[in-house]
């Protein structure tokens, strides 16, 4: 029986030699699923559409000998490097290949912020640190001695771990001359310089950021003088001093926030320091706006897949301005989420989002009902593919709303929150600004999974409200966003309302029910 079976392999041989392989290796993304740093200050943030990794370092972390935790990429996918072995300098992008079929290069860069001060009595604003340069510039009202001056802190270098030489203290220090500081931490040392120079402008009007209806300035003075800010009307001639309440100081640093203003109107701000005006500023607010159909008023049912009809929540033929789950569940016959006559008015319509299992025989995933700004683009097998935002650039300071809610007991939970089983379930509804350049891909299928991240970079503005438990009538919310800086001006804003907080992970309560209706922004404080 040895030659048959020779025979038979000699003539696959031969075969394989004269047919050709047209099939081509799938395209399948190889993924970094989770990744953990030794030393975080909070979690890393993975964007799995740019292939990039965001992590945030304590500043105590040496940034130069940086080991991972915890590394998880797709199953089946070679890493290169291997995170999870070593360790790596991450003062520039570390880049990291993953290979199945084909290769996918990832970037990992990391951020840490260092708090640095140099504080001296009488100095004007603050002092200027720069790392980069290893240089500190005080400044100091013209006719100071600069031999006699009081250091009153000193930070150079993370917290507890950084060593001065000479070791500065509060007390006399002596800047007429630049000082040369060694400044040593895990095991390098800088060679730092220290200048102090004259300045005439005693007082500075540094930034004046113009919202809606608020106006935020900042200054620099003298430190330990009366410092704040004036402003009017750029028609009118008399100056109105800011409250003493709306300024924030620290040494000779300040700024406030002036509000109750007119939108479109401009406005002229400065800054002062005890008797010392500081440049003016003129500046225009911003207009206000609506949120489109943010009653909830406006729904249409489409024939979807199968001659089934989904609900949507615009009129027929008009604007598609919010989006919801319906285009996944509606395969299976549910609209998650729907127009209901019970609202916070008594007159209209509002948004009814439930969380229910989607499926035949016990085969299927809880679905949770929701309503957001944006757009459902397509299911990928049993999962959505979602389009998050709509253009802004507006700054609100506030969503004001209606919601009612009633949680069921979490029964169905992923491998990630399987903790929560047997727990109540929760509501979210949440407000971001961002600074996309296009709607942003929200995709649930854990295999290639992008979700929203409120602690990601393109976050300008965010706030959110989580409940549980349950409500006998519609309760009014506001929602305050906390912005990370007030001279950005958004892209797009993003408002989501689920009756799962988990629902992106599958897991909720089957039966939970959340109400939302008159959704609006404030842009006063």
């Amino acid at each position: 029986m040895l030659f048959p079976v020779i025979a038979a392999f000699a003539v696959a041989a031969m075969l394989s030699g004269c047919i050709k392989n047209d099939i081509p290796y799938p395209r399948i993304p190889q993924l970094i699923l989770a990744i953990a740093a030794e030393g975080e200050s909070k979690s890393a943030y993975i964007d799995s559409l740019s292939f990039e990794v965001d992590i945030y370092l304590d500043e105590t972390t040496d940034i130069e000998n940086v080991r991972f935790s915890e590394y998880r990429i797709s199953e089946g996918a070679v890493s290169d490097p291997d995170l999870r072995e070593g360790v790596y300098d991450l003062t520039t992008p570390l880049y990291v290949t993953l290979s199945r079929f084909q290769e996918y290069s990832w970037e990992i860069i990391a951020h840490q912020e260092i708090e640095r001060y140099f504080e001296v009595v009488g100095e004007i604003g603050a002092s200027i640190i720069d790392p980069a340069g290893h240089r500190v510039i005080v400044n100091m009202p013209e006719g100071t001695d600069l031999s006699d001056l009081t250091l009153t802190r000193v930070k150079l270098g993370p917290e507890g771990i950084t060593q001065l030489s000479p070791e500065l203290r509060p007390g006399p220090i002596d800047l007429l001359y630049p000082m040369r500081v060694e400044v040593t931490c895990h095991g390098r040392t800088e060679i730092w310089t220290i200048y102090a120079q004259l300045s005439e402008t005693v007082v500075n009007t540094t930034r004046v950021d113009a919202w809606s209806q608020v106006i935020w300035a900042y200054g620099s003075g003298l430190a330990g003088s009366d410092n704040g800010f004036e402003y009017r009307r750029a028609s009118d001639t008399e100056w109105t001093p800011v409250p003493d309440e709306y300024v924030t100081r620290d040494q000779g640093v300040f700024s406030c926030f002036i509000p109750h203003l007119e939108p479109l109107t401009e406005y002229a701000v400065r800054a002062v320091s005890g008797e010392d005006v500081g440049n003016q500023v003129l500046v225009t607010t911003q207009a206000t706006a609506d949120i489109p159909d943010g009653d909830f008023d406006q729904w249409c049912q489409e024939s979807a897949m199968g001659g089934k009809l989904m609900w949507c929540p615009w009129d027929a033929g008009g604007e598609q301005y919010w989006g919801t789950g319906n285009g996944g569940s509606i395969t299976l016959d549910v609209n998650l989420t729907q127009p209901t006559d019970h609202t916070a008015t008594g007159s209209g319509r509002a948004a009814r989002c439930e969380s229910l299992f989607v499926g035949f025989t016990g085969i299927g995933k809880l679905g949770s009902g929701s309503i957001y700004t944006g757009k459902y683009l397509e299911t990928d097998g049993m999962n959505g593919i979602l389009a998050f935002g709509r253009p802004w650039n507006l700054r609100p300071t506030k969503l004001r709303g209606y919601f009612q809610y009633t949680s069921a007991t979490i029964d169905y939970a992923s491998a990630e929150y399987a903790s929560l089983k047997g727990q109540p379930d929760t509501c979210h509804i949440y407000v971001a600004l961002t600074d996309w350049t296009a709607p942003y891909e929200i995709r649930t299928n854990p295999a290639k999974r992008s979700l929203f991240d409120k602690n990601a970079s393109y976050v300008i503005a965010y706030g959110e409200l989580v409940f549980s438990g349950k409500m006998d009538s519609y309760q009014p919310f506001e929602i305050k966003l906390d912005y990370r800086d007030t001279s950005e001006v958004p892209t797009y804003m993003q408002i989501t309302c689920t009756a799962s907080k988990y629902g992106d992970y599958f897991t909720g309560g089957n039966g939970s029910l959340l109400y939302v209706d008159q959704f609006s922004f404030d842009y006063d404080y």
